[in-house]
């Protein structure tokens, strides 16, 4: 085949695939910037509960974390218990998913050591609809692995 040709075929299987918008990883300094409260210490515990809106079939994680280490942000003691929520989500509407983002990644397990950015009443990387108090994990790559 010519090189125009397979250059052109290539091309139009690439047109082909479904796009997909997933959201940038942010750096370490970008993730602290963003933050109202960064911790770090080991996971304790992971629950999960499944739901499904419109055509997404969502994962929202709540991890238990106790904070050691409180770098950034008031209120929380060394040592507090905090649970911090973050999500993923998978496209359930059939071939061609509109582009987005699929949520959280690097997600962690009971045992990680982590080092967490959070916003607590403010933007989270995804919205600004947080105000109750509570702690969410800076989308999409809030953790930051600081151990085994």
């Amino acid at each position: 085949m010519p090189p125009i040709a397979a250059a052109a075929a290539v091309a139009a299987a690439l047109l082909a695939l479904p796009a997909r918008g997933e959201k940038v990883d942010l750096p370490p300094a970008g993730l602290a910037r963003v933050a109202t409260h960064i911790v770090v210490d080991e996971v304790r515990a992971v629950y999960t509960r499944q739901e499904r809106v419109d055509d997404w079939q969502y994962t929202r994680y709540l991890a238990e974390v106790a904070a050691k280490t409180v770098e950034k942000g008031e209120g929380v003691p060394a040592g507090a218990l905090l649970y911090v929520r973050y999500w993923t989500r998978e496209w359930r509407g059939g071939p061609n998913a509109p582009p987005s983002t699929a949520g959280h990644r690097g997600l962690p397990r009971a045992g990680d050591t982590l080092r967490v950015y959070l916003a607590r009443n403010a933007y989270d990387g995804f919205t600004n609809e947080n105000a109750d108090g509570g702690f969410n994990v800076i989308g999409a790559n809030g953790f930051e692995r600081v151990g085994p």
